[in-house]
């Protein structure tokens, strides 16, 4: 009676307290997140090309995600507990607080997140195709010099358009593949401009050193001649160099001991300057030259009769270069027109012999390519490119929006029709190799100008049209007054972000009126006089980007011939003039400006088709502010709230984004498009505004109504992405699955939906009936719905199987379902063959996740965690029958994670076989008992880690013992993590040997009936760090079976760190007739291992000559006189390897007590 009394006691006190225990736990959960998101920025810091992160940070980062889920459920458990038993939850909630603060002192990281990446030495470079013997030549002489270590500088020279920076390209490439020889491959472009600032800052990128804004140039010379001299055997290629660089200014080590330098320069006096091995890069010969321009060209074109050798006196005008040849070719690749040829030829004999400052040869051939655009503005979209920095990538949009502002692109009814011609005339340029690709990606690309094009383009915009460039070039004060000249065409001075003033105040404005285009984005400018703008009549694009001003001077109101004004991301900017005298303007951007009310005079704007107010300041949109009728064809007003009725009428709008009251809002919309073409793309938010995450589809709409009846809403018919989020949409009939209604009809009226992501939606059960099924669908993510069972519900229970079919659907995500039972009925299947990524957490009720027939093949992902019913991954329905196997051929990466109920990854009668399987975690399973049979290790694994699993007992479970010894190989495992395993015994069965040649990492903590670590012909050769701690069993860590015979030698060459920790019934590493040889060894800690007598280590044979002093380490560190005598006591297979250990005192804080620890570390 006392006892249970005594029990009913602390319940009751266990009642009280859980509130203020799960509040500590909150707090504490918050601290660590908080800790989390300083270490993402770290991260985001250190986690550079040539950084991975530590296996501890990895670690530490999964915890955190696993003790947020955690908890999580554990409050949604309390919240649905009655008030008797939310005590017994008591203990769980003092459980976790104790794992955060563990997780809160791990996560200080103060020796940093990352560790050098060692297979990561440079970036790998585009390339193209060279040509010619004597360009192979050259190749292979530079690469003989490289291999050579007598050989320091090479100084790669020739003739602009030569193939220079090509050859080095590739060689860059090759070089990367040489990790043994070389360390780091630094690519540096340099250029006429290259200061040495400019030269360290690029430096200083590639190797990760930071500068402070006041260094100076001999701090920053010395901080990277110290990184650089720390780095035994570097190569840096600095490409297009135009004058002697002095290493010791810039802080570059004169190269030594295997590093390399190479440049690439038009002058050989550069490369004797520098002390440089001079290799000369020749023009191509004449039968190479041919065979190039032949391929560039066309041989169909070739075979026309005549043309053939007026071809051959063209390729002789280009004088072997290969950038000339290249681009000549392009010019005249499918003409067919003999005449054409003839004045081609003709073109190019004309040509002047001499032009100041560029190569004569190359000069004719481009200035040739030029010309025969023909077409002025095509010519001048061309010059144009001039504008933006020298090897700096130009955005494909952003360069057609410039060419659209100066009217270069011709005025066309849609926007989207104007940026196809642009990006029709940037392929042209392309085609006729005036601008080249930088880089390109399925959303967008990059286009630059070779250097050599860049300085002709220059060359003609010295003189008509006119242009003033100094972009990129670091110009810490305003240009000269003179250089804003009246003939004047075009000015830019972008990208010179310490510039902050624009023109003197004291000077009169300047006189300009033939400017059209003026690019002064991320100068830094900081305030612009108030009449500068005053005699800039012709100004047609005016871009001030990411600067630091306030206002805007109300000279900008004048300029009526004004069609672009673009003021994106101006964070400060708070007041614009009045814009109703410009009745020109086309596109206006004040996106992410600080601005709080639309400007005055915007319903004049009778011309204007593009508008972006995204600005986080402006809550609404008044009525009325736009031209009638309007040519609006883009408007961005992000999250402000704007009127359906406005949106509406605006009959060219062809993008839009935008944020709607509520329901009735969106249906006014979706009517107003009814019969005519909807926008093609738009972001629509209805209800409250706060949305940041991020949007994969061109037509998004985002429901934050709060509560809605069903039959309200209408959507578009050609949606692609819809997300419902923080919502109650109640329906009348609560048995039908509720999207039925949701979407009208059904989902078949919307067959372009690719995306749909349903959050914390109430009142809802089931998600698809079975006719409404998106058959598109390519992600679904469902969370936080209290309610939900299924995610398809069969109508037709009991009857014959129903298949649904989501043949593109790629990911799925179902997470915090406390409700979910089953992902469609029990008598259907879901089939999904294209399905790749797959997560499932915190669904307690769910006990299945696939069954036999409908395993998704081309799965690479699988995610599955608290899910307190689950008990297969795969649920064979044919137990006993013959053994099934179920195939993931892709299958790369498996998280199990705290399914208490998970007995088998698949069925006692199944294998599931997972070649391709890369990375596996389990942990919290307590009831699982095995991991791999003897026909399904994946051979490709390469991580693999087990916690926290009550019940298992090996890893690898032989079914064949007492026969002959089975040898499971995994070839590739590098990473291996056991802990916390109480009744693992073996790692793989008595009578099987597990063989991992690559494991470079292995840890095993808590496994008390371990016995065994490694048997002598399965221990790992490229082991580098061995953890073992907390295994009372463990008494050798190598278990020789020939005792008493000829000694054995272990070899671990590569072997770093071995930590031995609370080993109690350890008596020796190996047994007592072997040596371990491990000449990497750096760090040796052995901790609390009171029965060890033996120590194996042995040095190797080439190290045997080398002593150091027999010091003993008690008469300079302090011991305890236990910890002495334990030392002494130990026999040292090779007494020259025990003088590279001594002892030192450690004192480590454990629960307040303090404790002197024994270990041995590297002297």
């Amino acid at each position: 009676m006392e006892f249970a009394l005594n029990k009913i006691d602390k319940l009751w006190d266990n009642n009280r307290s859980i509130n203020q225990h799960m509040n500590d736990l909150k707090r504490k959960v918050m601290e660590l997140n908080g800790m989390k998101e300083d270490t993402d920025t770290r991260m985001s810091a250190e986690l550079q090309p040539r950084k991975k992160l530590k296996r501890e940070v990895q670690i530490w980062l999964e915890n955190v995600e696993r003790i947020n889920g955690e908890v999580q459920s554990l409050d949604g458990q309390i919240g649905e507990s009655s008030n008797f038993t939310r005590g017994f939850r008591a203990d769980d909630v003092l459980k976790r607080i104790r794992e955060v603060k563990d997780l809160i002192q791990q996560g200080k990281f103060e020796d940093g997140l990352v560790v050098d990446n060692p297979q990561w030495i440079g970036q790998v470079l585009s390339t193209r195709r060279l040509s010619g013997e004597g360009t192979k030549a050259c190749m292979e002489e530079i690469w003989k010099c490289l291999m050579d270590d007598e050989v320091g500088k090479i100084g790669v020279w020739g003739m602009g358009g030569v193939g220079k920076t090509s050859i080095m390209k590739i060689i860059n490439n090759q070089l990367l593949q040489e990790r043994e020889k070389f360390d780091t491959v630094i690519w540096i472009t340099a250029s006429k401009e290259m200061s040495i600032a400019k030269l360290q800052k690029d430096i200083a990128s590639q190797i990760k050193v930071t500068f402070c804004g006041d260094d100076c140039e001999t701090r920053r010379a010395g901080m990277l001649f110290e990184t650089l001299s720390r780095k035994s055997r570097f190569v840096v290629i600095l490409d297009d160099i135009w004058e002697e660089v002095s290493f010791e200014k810039v802080g570059i080590p004169e190269p030594s001991t295997g590093s390399k330098l190479v440049l690439t320069t038009r002058s050989l006096d550069v490369c004797r300057k520098m002390s440089c091995r001079a290799i000369k890069m020749k023009p191509l010969v004449e039968e190479e030259s041919w065979k190039l321009f032949s391929e560039k060209v066309g041989r169909g074109i070739l075979n026309i009769p005549e043309v053939e050798p007026i071809a051959k006196k063209i390729v002789e005008r280009c004088a072997g270069l290969p950038l000339g040849v290249i681009t000549v070719a392009s010019c005249m690749k499918d003409i067919d027109d003999l005449f054409e040829w003839r004045n081609a030829l003709k073109e190019l004999s004309d040509r002047k012999k001499s032009v100041n400052g560029l190569e004569e040869e190359v000069f004719q051939q481009l200035r040739f390519s030029y010309d025969r655009l023909k077409d002025p503005k095509l010519q001048h979209c061309f010059l144009s490119c001039t504008l933006y920095a020298e090897d700096w990538g130009i955005r494909e949009r952003e360069l057609v929006r410039l060419w659209i502002g100066e009217g270069l692109v011709e005025e066309m009814d849609s926007r989207q029709a104007e940026f196809d011609r642009g990006r029709a005339i940037m392929n042209r340029l392309l085609n006729n190799c005036l601008l080249e690709v930088f880089f390109e990606t399925e959303d967008e690309r990059c286009v630059k100008m070779h250097d050599l094009v860049r300085d002709m383009a220059l060359h003609i915009t010295s003189a008509k049209p006119r242009f003033f460039v100094k972009a990129g070039m670091g110009l810490r004060g305003p240009p000269n007054v003179q250089e804003w000249s009246e003939d004047l065409e075009k000015v830019s001075l972008m990208r010179n972000r310490e510039l902050e003033v624009l023109y003197p105040l004291e000077m009169s404005p300047p006189k300009c009126p033939m400017l059209t285009t003026l690019l002064l984005s991320d100068s830094g400018i900081q305030s612009i006089p108030e009449g500068f703008f005053s005699h800039m009549d012709g100004l047609k694009v005016l871009n001030l980007s990411q600067n630091f001003i306030e206002s805007l001077p109300n000279s900008v109101s004048n300029l009526k011939n004004l069609t672009a004004l673009l003021l994106a991301n101006c964070y400060h900017l708070k007041y614009v003039p009045s814009l109703s005298n410009l009745r020109a303007l086309k596109e206006l951007d004040l996106r992410g400006t600080y601005i709080k009310e639309v400007p005055h005079g915007m319903q004049n704007l009778s011309s204007l088709k593009c508008l972006n107010l995204n600005c986080s300041y402006i809550d609404e949109i008044p009525i009325g502010i736009f031209p009638r009728p309007s040519c609006l064809q883009e408007l961005d007003v992000g999250q402000a709230l704007i009127s359906e009725k406005e949106v509406g009428e605006l009959k060219k709008l062809e993008i839009f984004e935008g944020r709607f009251y509520d329901f009735h809002n969106l249906n006014m919309y979706v009517q107003a498009f009814h019969g005519r073409e909807e926008p093609r793309q738009y972001f629509i938010i209805v209800g409250e505004r706060g949305w940041h995450e991020e949007i994969f589809s061109s037509k998004t709409i985002v429901l934050r109504v709060g509560s809605a009846y069903l039959d309200q809403i209408m959507l578009p018919r050609h949606i692609e992405q819809l997300i419902v989020c923080d919502s109650s949409l109640e329906s009348h009939e609560e048995e039908y699955p509720i999207f039925s209604r949701f979407f009208l009809t059904s989902l078949r009226n919307f067959p372009s939906l690719k995306i749909l992501e349903i959050r914390n939606v109430k009142y809802t059960k089931r998600l698809f009936s079975p006719h409404c099924v998106p058959p598109n669908l390519e992600v679904l993510k469902v969370s936080k719905c209290d309610q939900l069972e299924e995610i398809i519900a069969s109508e037709e229970r009991g009857r014959v199987t129903m298949e649904f079919c989501l043949p593109r659907l790629k990911k799925m995500s179902l997470a915090n379902l406390p409700e979910l039972k089953s992902i469609c009925s029990v008598d259907a299947v879901m089939i999904c063959e294209s399905l790749k990524w797959v997560e499932v957490i915190s669904c307690p009720k769910l006990k299945r996740m696939f069954s036999p027939n409908c395993v998704p093949p081309n799965l690479k992902e699988l995610k599955v965690w608290e899910c307190n019913q689950l008990e297969e991954i795969i649920a064979s329905e044919e137990r006993g029958r013959v053994t099934m196997e179920f195939c993931l051929p892709r299958l790369k990466k498996m998280s199990l994670i705290s399914l208490p109920e998970l007995k088998s990854i698949c069925s006692v009668d199944a294998v599931m076989i997972c070649e391709s399987l890369e990375w596996l975690k389990v942990i919290s399973c307590p009831k699982l008992k095995r991991m791999f049979s003897p026909n399904c290790v994946p051979p490709n694994l390469e991580e693999l880690e087990v916690w926290h699993c009550n019940q298992l007992e090996e890893i690898i479970a032989s079914e064949e013992r007492g026969r002959v010894t089975m040898k499971f190989c995994l070839p590739r495992l590098k990473n291996m993590s056991l802990r916390d395993l109480p009744e693992l015994k073996s790692i793989c069965s008595v009578d099987a040997v597990m063989i991992c040649e690559s494991l470079e990492w292995f840890e095993v903590k808590y496994c008390p009936k371990l016995k065994r670590m490694f048997s002598p012909n399965c221990v790992p050769p490229n082991l580098e760090e061995l953890e073992v701690s907390k295994c009372n069993q463990l008494e050798e860590i190598i278990t020789s079976e020939e005792r008493g015979r000829v000694t054995m030698e272990f070899c671990l060459p590569r072997l770093k760190k071995m930590s031995l920790r609370d080993l109690p019934e350890l008596k020796s590493i190996c047994s007592v007739h072997a040596v371990m040889i491990c000449e990497s060894l750096k760090r040796l800690f052995v901790i609390r291992c009171r029965k060890l007598k033996r120590m194996p280590f042995k040095l190797p044979q080439v190290m045997m000559p080398f002593k150091l002093p027999q010091v003993e380490p008690s008469s300079r560190l302090g011991i305890t006189p236990e910890v002495k005598k334990l030392y002494e006591s130990i026999e040292w297979a090779d007494t020259d390897f025990k003088y590279y250990f001594g002892i030192q005192r450690k004192v480590m804080e454990l629960n307040g007590m303090k404790e002197d620890i024994g270990e041995f570390c590297f002297l």
